[in-house]
Parts: structure tokens; C-alpha cells; sequence
């Protein structure tokens, strides 16, 4: 079961939001927000994170596709955009190389249940790579924090690179700390010094 904010229906028309809210309850889909248009939608986006977005195209601004564009590029979400049969084509073409899900109206429940559970494994898959992306990111970080303290241990202490980082290991195996915190603490009292 999905949680509150995690679904967003598009769609300036009433009557359609229950119908896709009522699509949607088999899959597990419950408490979708709703925009009535690509501005209110926007705005809806930049207050949260969403798992996933489902809009009925056209708008009463906008025709839509250019809201699943931007929702791919600045969310992690699932997209899909429904759209008439006659425009489903062009729209395709245009949302594919964004990752956006394209079902054509009528709706077909079965290839709109797939479409959503597509585009639910595409958020879950960004979900874990940026998860990985932010681990990578504070290795790094870790990494450039530990190689300044160690150039600090080497300018002030006259100490060899190898020795600088057997200090640092030390220092942190001894304390049960990890070696940012012990980095820091260095960065801190020779850095005031310069």
C-alpha cells in the first residue's frame, strides 16, 4: 500500500478522477491528491516527492505532455499520460525518451494496470539508484574530508603520507569513531592555523 503523498492524478476533468482513483484501488492505489490543471500540478510536484503521476491529457491549460516531461526530469516518479486514441502516437513520441508511460483512451483497465505497475518498477528502480548515488556521494566526500586531514597531518606534523593515514585509522579504531568525525577534528585545529 502506497502512502498518502505518493500518488498524484492530473486531470481537469472530475469525472475522470474517479474513474482512475476507482482503476487504480485494485492495484493497492489508494488517497491520491489531486491537480485540476499543469499549474496546480506543478506546484504540487515542487511540495513533494511522488511515486507516482498519472495524467489525463488534455488540460484545461495544457495538453500534458509537457507536465510528464518535466515531472520525469525533476522527480523520480512514475509517469503516465493518458491521452486520446488519435493522439496517443504523437504523444508517445514526444514523453518516451523522458520514461513516460503512454495509454490511450478508452481506457483499457488491463494495459493501464500494466502501464501503472511499469512505471511503479521505474520509480522504485530510480528510487534505489539515487539511494546509491547519495551513498556514493558521502564516500566521496568522506574520502576528499580524510585526504585533506591527512595533508594537514603532513604540512604540521612533518608526518608521511602512510603514517598520516595509519594515525587516522588509529585514531578512529581507538575512539569507535567513524574517520570523517576524526578528520574533522584535525581540519579543525590546523585549519585555524593557516
Amino acid at each position: 500500500m502506497m502512502g498518502e503523498r505518493d500518488l498524484l492524478i492530473v486531470s481537469s476533468a472530475e469525472k475522470a478522477v474517479d474513474t482512475l482513483r476507482t482503476a487504480l484501488l485494485p492495484l493497492g492505489l489508494a488517497g491520491a491528491e489531486h491537480a485540476g490543471s499543469g499549474a496546480e500540478a506543478r506546484r504540487a510536484l515542487l511540495a513533494g516527492e511522488w511515486r507516482l503521476v498519472v495524467i489525463n491529457a488534455p488540460l484545461s491549460d495544457e495538453f500534458g505532455h509537457e507536465l510528464a516531461v518535466l515531472a520525469a526530469e525533476k522527480t523520480g516518479a512514475g509517469i503516465v499520460l493518458i491521452t486520446r486514441a488519435g493522439q496517443a502516437e504523437s504523444a508517445a513520441a514526444r514523453v518516451e525518451d523522458a520514461g513516460v508511460f503512454v495509454v490511450a483512451k478508452p481506457l483499457d483497465r488491463a494495459a493501464f494496470a500494466h502501464a501503472v505497475r511499469m512505471a511503479l518498477a521505474a520509480n522504485s528502480r530510480i528510487m534505489a539508484l539515487q539511494s546509491q548515488n547519495r551513498a556514493l556521494a558521502r564516500q566521496i566526500e568522506d574520502i576528499r574530508l580524510v585526504d585533506r586531514a591527512k595533508c594537514a597531518l603532513i604540512q604540521y606534523q612533518q608526518l608521511t603520507e602512510p603514517a598520516a593515514h595509519r594515525y587516522i585509522e588509529q585514531r578512529a579504531m581507538d575512539t569507535r569513531r567513524p574517520r570523517r568525525e576524526i578528520a574533522r577534528e584535525i581540519l579543525a585545529v590546523y585549519e585555524r592555523e593557516e
